[in-house]
């Protein structure tokens, strides 16, 4: 039997271009991926969560736009690791330190068979819709489906400067908003974008990934 043609990966995410950290989107929306440090909320005493929760309401509540929070958990590969202390192991002269560190490698070895070991990383994805409606395709969830295509459309309207300006100025809102929580948030470049989409498309690589949006 023939095979049925498969999809070009381009044509299941609605980015056109990433350029200079913003991402295009074909139907004339632009986007802006920041990453976020993380804290420890159980670590906190119940004062300090209810001043977490309190600050984090304000934030949401200064926002005239739509933003999402993503995270993104993958399993942590160790292989490199093991590998380099596989080399560190043959170069060792003394034979005591060689059983020590091949009984350290199977130690990490079994452990993470056992155990999943999950690195979580934290990103706000900031819209800025110039030719549909605001609030109708928002966050990073957004580019996994098909969405209208304005014909014809530049990707940034009539007036690119402003759009780029106006993302900018969201872009700062959010960053000093996250501030004012005591969490540190940065744009991601075009090559922390393109992982990051490589890594969300390599679901061997990835455990699990949630995203909530704040409409």
């Amino acid at each position: 039997m023939p095979k049925e043609p498969t999809t070009p990966t381009q044509e299941l995410v609605d980015v056109k271009e990433i350029r200079d950290g913003v991402l295009y989107l074909k139907n004339g929306s632009v986007r802006r991926v920041l990453i976020v440090s993380g804290v420890n909320f159980d670590l906190k005493s119940e004062a300090e969560q209810g001043l977490i929760l309190g600050s984090f309401q304000n934030f949401l509540n200064t926002l005239d736009f739509s933003v999402q929070f993503f995270i993104h958990s993958r399993k942590v590969n160790v292989d490199a690791y093991l590998a380099s202390m596989g080399t560190r192991m043959e170069e060792e002269t003394s034979e005591l330190l060689k059983i020590q560190i091949s009984e350290y490698i199977q130690f990490i070895r079994t452990f993470v068979e056992e155990n999943a070991i999950i690195s979580k990383t934290f990103f706000v994805v900031v819209p800025y819709e110039s030719l549909i409606p605001e609030g109708k395709v928002s966050g990073l969830a957004s580019l996994f489906r098909k969405t209208p295509k304005t014909a014809g459309s530049s990707p940034l309207g009539n007036n690119p400067q402003e759009v780029l300006s106006q993302l900018e100025r969201r872009v700062n809102q959010v960053v000093d908003g996250l501030a004012q929580i005591g969490l540190r948030a940065a744009p991601l470049e075009n090559d922390a974008v393109v992982e990051l989409f490589y890594n969300l498309y390599n679901p061997e690589l990835v455990e699990g990934k949630r995203a909530v949006s704040k409409e």
